[in-house]
């Protein structure tokens, strides 16, 4: 059967074939997808909560080549839309509707440029995925410490997108801190190199920490210098009982004072929130047989030899002073019970247990995610006080975090009683809001804004913040194409 299109569709055919035909000419014609079959995995968060359509996915090999595609974008109005390993919660990396769109997909864009062994950095580029870098490190005896369950999905460049922060913010801090130097093309298609990998360098307003955490909304950073830390020769990795999440602050300071800081994770794992784990993955086992109300799993690691000295009962120096505190803070009441992992693949199972949360809360059912975070000592207030109110309202919340740095992940599900249909979401989200602001706290902590938050960004975010925010994105990016729709509300 014929088709006959109207005016308007056909300008938009051949606006749509004219953009592919020139994203052919710079990147070949097997790197422009646009098939529904080729692109439906690009065109969908990992949610599944955003979907929408775009004119093509291109996937660039170099700089140059992205160079010219956001130059031509930028001439004609196209928005740009940059995309790593797709793992994102927020609907950031997808295309909003109403909006001609290119998505961006810088997986092949995965070189390792650099490896300065003297200076501890390494230059990789945006589409490398996070677990190759930990690889890459680990060849040289070295680490990168970005640590996150999706590490063998995600980019180096969607985590500086986000400014993601992961398991082992306590120690080495969020990707910001562990980025020296970016390279960057801007809407305009202009390229920034900072790639020298200085420590100091005062010449100006810092670019790469305006780019970082900017979700793709300024421009598309293609290239990162990045820290790396010696590898620990030696680590400690128990799950505690802890009397109360008021008292797991105090634990935290003791294990931190009591080895040199050298606290690498310190992860909130209640009872309820192992429970849907083993529930949704019956090959994991408790750690602990008795109930845990506060349960902590902690990693203590050290690179010093004196630390990984091996004593007459077979044990480390670490395990035999960790051991040692953790003895005196059972017999203070701190911490009630203790699993002390006896070989690597004890650590891993732990591990497996924590990184397993979000995919056993997806399986669960049902939820709001809320990622959140707070200062260390009002953690405890927010979780009474927000439990005892989504509870009055027929919710059973499931919270992970990573107390160290006061990041919760606090997901309301249904109680067992009740239908998800029925429950008052947008009060419970407003109670915790409200309880957010007067506890000082943060509604985004490290997934970052995208789409889902952008109305809370119009409601909560200062006004002067925002303004500023505005006026950053309309001087570098006046015709809107990068990333639209996502981190800035009302641009």
């Amino acid at each position: 059967m014929e088709v006959i299109l109207s005016q308007a569709e056909l300008i938009k055919k051949s606006v749509a074939d004219d953009t592919r035909d020139h994203l052919r000419a710079i990147v070949g014609l097997a790197h422009v997808l646009h098939e529904t079959s080729d692109t439906a995995g690009y065109l969908t968060d990992w949610t599944g909560q955003f979907s929408s359509k775009a004119l093509a996915v291109v996937r660039p090999a170099s700089t140059s080549q992205l160079s010219q595609i956001v130059q031509y974008c930028n001439a004609n109005g196209i928005a740009v839309v940059p995309q790593g390993g797709g793992t994102g919660l927020c609907g950031g990396g997808v295309p909003i509707d109403g909006r001609p769109s290119v998505v961006l997909s810088l997986t092949r864009m995965n070189a390792l440029r650099n490896f300065d062994l003297a200076g501890r950095t390494i230059v990789v580029e945006a589409g490398m995925v996070l677990e190759t870098l930990h690889l890459k490190a680990l060849e040289h005896g070295l680490i990168f410490p970005l640590m996150f369950g999706s590490k063998g999905t995600c980019t180096v460049g969607g985590n500086l997108s986000t400014n993601a922060g992961g398991s082992n913010v306590v120690r080495y801090g969020n990707t910001r801190e562990l980025c020296l130097g970016i390279e960057a093309v801007m809407p305009d298609g202009s390229v920034i190199n900072a790639l020298t990998g200085l420590r100091k360098d005062n010449t100006g307003y810092d670019i790469k920490d305006l780019l970082i955490g900017a979700e793709g909304t300024l421009g598309v950073i293609t290239a990162a210098v990045f820290k790396l830390f010696q590898q620990p020769t030696n680590r400690v990795t128990a799950f505690l009982s802890v009397a109360s999440l008021s008292a797991a602050t105090e634990v935290l300071n003791r294990l931190q004072d009591h080895t040199g800081s050298a606290v690498e994770a310190f992860e909130y794992m209640p009872q309820h929130a192992i429970d849907v784990i083993c529930c949704q993955f019956p090959d994991i086992r408790r750690p602990l047989a008795e109930h845990t109300e506060c349960g902590i799993l902690v990693e203590v690691a050290s690179s010093r030899a004196i630390d990984a000295r091996e004593l007459p009962d077979g044990g480390s120096q670490l395990s035999d002073e960790v051991m040692t505190l953790l003895g005196d803070l059972m017999e203070s009441g701190l911490v009630l019970d203790a699993m002390i992992a006896q070989s690597e693949k004890q650590r891993a199972d732990l591990w497996h247990m924590r990184e397993s949360i979000l995919e056993a809360i997806t399986a669960n059912g049902p939820a709001y995610h809320l990622d959140i975070s707070l200062p260390l000592s009002r953690v405890a207030d927010f979780v009474g006080e927000m439990d005892q109110a989504s509870a009055k309202m027929g919710f059973q919340p499931i919270t992970v975090g990573h107390l160290g740095d006061g990041n919760l992940h606090y997901a309301l599900t249904p109680a067992p009683d009740r239908e998800w249909s029925t429950l008052p979401l947008e009060a419970a989200k407003k109670a915790a809001f409200d309880l957010l602001g007067r506890l000082n706290g943060s509604f985004s902590a490290e997934h970052g804004i995208g789409q889902s938050k952008l109305a809370v960004m119009t409601t909560l975010k200062e006004p002067s913040q925002l303004a500023v925010m505005r006026a950053i994105k309309t001087a570098l990016d006046p015709n809107n194409i990068m990333n639209p729709g996502k981190l800035v509300p009302d641009v």
